[in-house]
C-alpha cells in the first residue's frame, strides 16, 4: 500500500497542496479552522510526514542514523533507549539499521546513511568487523561519527564504552576473595576489543593474586548453546575450574544449566559470574551474579557527544568510559 501524501489530503479536501503543507506546519497565514480540518483528515488517512524530505526543505537535518548489532539483545536495546531519549529531547529523530552481527549488512547500512546525508551516525560495530574502511568513509564525508560499546582504538572519533577491563577485574577479584582457586574465562573472539579488555581484566586479577593465568584457562564460548556443550567437557576434565567468568550473561546461563544437569552444587562447588545484567540473571535458579553495564547511560552519553559535534565542537576525539557495577547474587559465595 502506497504511503499517504499531502497530495492525497489536498484531493480529499479539495484544497491546494500548499494549503495542506502550511496547515500541517502550523503556518500563521492559515486559519485555525482550516488547520483543524487538515489535521483531522491527516489523522483519518494515517498520514505520516516524510522527515528527510522535510529536512531538505527547511535546510535543517534532524535525522540521526543508529547502527545496532542486535535489537533483541537486552544491552543494545538499553543503549537504544538512551539514544532515543536524548535525541527526542533535542528535537532529533533516529533511523535504526540492525546488522544482526553481519559486517556486510553493517557496511551497506553505513553507505545508505552516508548517501541519505543523515546529520550524524552512531555505530555499535559487529563481532565480525575488522576492516574499518566504511567507518573512515563516514569521517571523510564530514558526517559526525560516534562509536558505542565496542571500541575501535585506531579510529579517530568519539567513543562511549563500558569500562570492560575494570568490570572483569573486579568480578574475578571477588571470585578469588571468596575462595575460588581456578577461575576459567569464557570469552568472545579476541578480534573484538571488548573481548581483549575483559580477558586482560581476568588475567591481571589472577596475576595480582598470584594465580596462574594460562591459555588453557581461556575458552572461546559466548553463547548459551555453546556453553551448554562446552561446560560438561570442561567440568569432567582433570584440571576443572571452581569458577567461571563469562563474557556475557547468555553464556553464564548456559554454564549454569549444564552444571545443574551434572549435579554440581552452585555456588558451593562452582561459582559463576556473567557480564551485562540482562533480565535472564534474575530468571535463573539460582540467580546469576554479573557485572552490570549501564546501557541507557552509554546511549545518552553517545548521543550527547554527537549533539555537541553537531553544535560545532571540534575538540580532539575522546573515548569515554562508563563505570560498571558488580551485582552479587546467588551463583557466587
Amino acid at each position: 500500500m502506497k504511503p499517504i501524501t499531502i497530495k492525497d489530503i489536498a484531493r480529499q479536501l479539495n484544497i491546494s497542496v500548499s494549503t495542506v503543507s502550511r496547515a500541517l506546519q502550523n503556518h500563521p497565514d492559515i486559519s485555525e479552522r482550516t488547520k483543524q480540518i487538515v489535521q483531522e483528515c491527516a489523522r483519518q488517512l494515517n498520514y505520516k510526514p516524510n522527515l528527510m524530505a522535510s529536512n531538505l526543505r527547511t535546510c535543517k537535518n534532524t535525522t540521526i542514523g543508529v547502527v545496532i548489532p542486535e535489537l533483541n539483545h537486552h544491552f543494545f536495546s538499553s543503549v537504544l533507549d538512551g539514544i532515543e531519549q536524548a535525541a527526542n529531547e533535542a528535537g532529533y529523530h533516529i533511523v535504526i539499521c540492525q546488522t544482526r552481527e553481519d559486517v556486510q549488512k553493517e557496511i551497506e547500512a553505513i553507505h545508505t546513511l552516508i548517501t541519505t546525508r543523515v546529520a550524524g551516525i552512531l555505530v555499535g560495530v559487529s563481532k565480525q568487523t575488522s576492516d574499518l574502511q566504511h567507518l573512515k568513509e563516514v569521517l571523510d564525508s564530514g558526517i559526525p561519527l560516534i562509536l558505542y560499546d565496542r571500541p575501535c582504538p585506531s579510529l579517530k572519533c568519539d567513543q562511549v564504552v563500558s569500562d570492560d577491563y575494570m568490570g572483569a577485574y573486579n568480578a574475578v577479584e571477588y571470585l578469588l576473595q571468596t575462595g575460588c582457586k581456578r577461575v576459567m574465562c569464557l570469552t568472545s573472539s579476541m578480534q573484538l576489543e571488548v573481548s581483549r579488555r575483559r580477558y586482560q581484566g581476568w588475567r591481571d586479577a589472577l596475576q595480582h593474586y598470584g594465580m596462574p593465568a594460562s591459555e588453557d584457562g581461556v575458552v572461546e564460548c559466548d553463547t548459551r548453546m555453546k556453553a551448554s556443550v562446552d561446560t560438561p567437557l570442561i567440568l569432567q576434565s582433570d584440571n576443572k575450574p571452581d569458577a567461571f567468568f563469562c563474557v556475557n550473561d547468555d553464556c553464564a546461563a548456559g554454564v549454569l544449566h549444564a552444571a545443574k544437569i551434572l549435579g554440581v552444587r552452585i555456588p558451593e562447588d562452582l561459582a559463576i559470574c556473567g557480564f551485562s545484567d540482562a533480565p535472564i540473571c534474575r530468571a535463573t535458579m539460582p540467580m546469576l551474579t554479573t557485572v552490570q553495564q549501564h546501557g541507557a547511560e552509554i546511549g545518552k552519553r553517545a548521543m550527547t557527544k554527537l549533539l555537541n559535534r553537531l553544535d560545532g565542537d571540534d575538540k580532539h576525539p575522546k573515548t569515554e568510559m562508563v563505570p560498571t557495577d558488580l551485582i552479587v547474587r546467588e551463583t557466587t559465595k
